[in-house]
């Protein structure tokens, strides 16, 4: 780079980042966004071949970040992310010069016809939306132990915090990798059950993984639209809330939106210091614990000290009574099939694939390419009929919001009067994601070898504003978060 001003920002100040520090330069004049959008092509250029996080740039990138300085002098900044460099995952449709394939070369020449609405709800509120992140294919619903952070258009997304040592979690892959290793200030993740959650925890980030409703979910590709959800990943709480402020909305296209209780909300509004004070906690150990490492147990268990010696109420071995149900993923492979089917069926007439057939017999076709891990599941819901009348399906979906609610989050949580759960890295999000409830995951430390180590907070429906709080108040307390370090070759 040999623009000096732009050599020495790259070198000494892009790294971790915020928005608001950003904002205060462009406020000033001290930086433009195109010359920003500028530094994190920079940056993606000498340290992504490591990691394989990103799918494409947006051409016109800096074409939109020009065009931001000229209105940010005309008539202000839009909102706090004006002119502000964003990552999307690669299963959220945007109406320009970039594909949306969720990972696949199925639809690796798809453009869509028409911006998402969290495309819409991003460019409204003046983002650049620099471009596409990896993913695992297909959401990570397309063959049982396909590897995370897989995906044949993009190849293996690896852990910046330890490339091919630590998993980087799924199946927002690219987009948890990418914004850890500082290639843009945040990223658009979505999650059906731990896609958010699990690579926040693994890349040492704040996810926050949304009611189900708090963001429109059309234009994109879909699993199962009773827990499909997009939301933020950032590596502060402040700017991971800043981005849920720009991501939430009314959409009358999508009708669960319409439950939605904050519509114009400022969610920075709820990053208190002081959080946790008068908080009731209760701690989930039972059927969770015992999925982590030593490791990573003796760094959750640091983090619940800190807690615990807050000013919150912490209540011990808080009891879910579906902890140990039989859970099963019916209900995602019975809402599949519609669910992409009609997806696809409303793509680019230059696209061929239509059906959830067509994507099974161009898998077959391509083997080679295609099939590395097989393609199961997809079969799996090909076989169902796709009119949502089973008995199985109905019955499926019965067992699921019965036990992730009444006798699961909300049981647990008026039992014991409790504002939140906390719940060690990701284990136990199935049972929100089930219910469509919220969680919010923030850096909790590092094992001895190095592999970034979560905690996380749940509540019932629409809870957001108590889990930024208590959130962004552990976060501030323990500030262990730490950017991975990068070999340039």
């Amino acid at each position: 780079m040999r623009n000096p001003k732009l050599k020495k920002l790259l070198e000494e100040w892009l790294e971790e980042v915020t928005i608001r520090e950003i904002q205060e330069k462009l406020t000033s004049g001290d930086l433009t966004s195109k010359e920003l959008v500028l530094l994190y092509l920079k940056r993606i250029s000498i340290y992504d071949k490591s990691i394989h996080s990103i799918l494409e740039i947006n051409p016109d990138a800096l074409h939109i970040a020009e065009a931001l300085d000229i209105e940010r002098k005309r008539s202000g900044s839009r909102s706090p992310l004006h002119g502000i460099p964003i990552l999307i995952k690669d299963n959220i449709d945007t109406h320009d010069k970039m594909h949306t394939s969720a990972g696949s070369l199925a639809l690796k020449d798809s453009i869509a016809l028409e911006d998402s609405a969290v495309a819409e709800q991003l460019r409204k509120a003046g983002v650049i939306v620099i471009g596409k992140t990896n993913m695992t294919e297909w959401a990570n619903f397309m063959a049982y132990g396909m590897k995370s952070g897989y995906s044949s258009r993009g190849g293996q997304v690896l852990n910046p915090y330890g490339p091919g040592k630590f998993d980087v979690g799924g199946s927002s892959s690219g987009s948890g990798a990418a914004i850890a290793a500082n290639f843009a200030v945040a990223a658009v993740g979505t999650e059906t059950s731990g896609s958010i959650l699990n690579p926040s925890c693994q890349n040492s980030l704040v996810g926050i993984k949304p009611t189900v409703g708090l963001i429109s979910r059309r234009g994109i590709i879909p699993i199962a639209h009773t827990q499909d959800t997009a939301g933020p990943m950032a590596r502060t709480g402040e700017d991971a809330a800043i981005l849920l402020t720009a991501l939430c909305g009314m959409d009358e296209r999508d009708p669960i939106t319409k439950t939605n209780p904050f519509i114009g909300t400022d969610f920075s509004s709820f990053l208190r210091k002081d959080g946790l004070k008068g908080k009731k906690i209760g701690i989930a150990k039972e059927g969770f614990f015992e999925l982590l490492t030593k490791d990573k147990t003796d760094v959750v268990k640091a983090a619940l000290e800190v807690i615990k010696n807050s000013e919150a109420e912490v209540v011990e071995d808080i009891m879910i009574p579906s902890v140990n149900a039989e859970w099963k993923y019916d209900v995602l492979m019975y809402e599949f099939k519609p669910d992409l089917n009609a997806y696809l069926s409303k793509l680019s007439p230059s696209i061929s694939i239509r059906t959830l057939a067509d994507l099974i017999e161009f898998n077959k076709k391509n083997k080679e390419q295609m099939l590395k891990y097989g393609q199961d599941v997809l079969v799996e819901s090909e076989l169902t009929s796709g009119s949502l009348t089973e008995p199985a399906y109905i019955d499926a979906l019965a067992f699921d919001l019965y036990h992730s609610t009444k006798q699961g989050i909300d049981f647990a949580l008026e039992k014991s009067g409790l504002d939140v759960i906390v719940i060690p890295n990701d284990e136990g999000s199935h049972i929100s994601a089930k219910a469509g409830y919220p969680t919010i995951t923030v850096p909790a430390g590092y094992t001895s070898a190095g592999e970034p180590v979560g905690i996380s907070f749940a509540g019932t429906a629409f809870s957001e504003p108590v889990l930024i709080e208590i959130a962004y108040a552990f976060e501030q307390i323990t500030r262990c978060r730490k950017a991975p370090i990068f070999v340039q070759e």
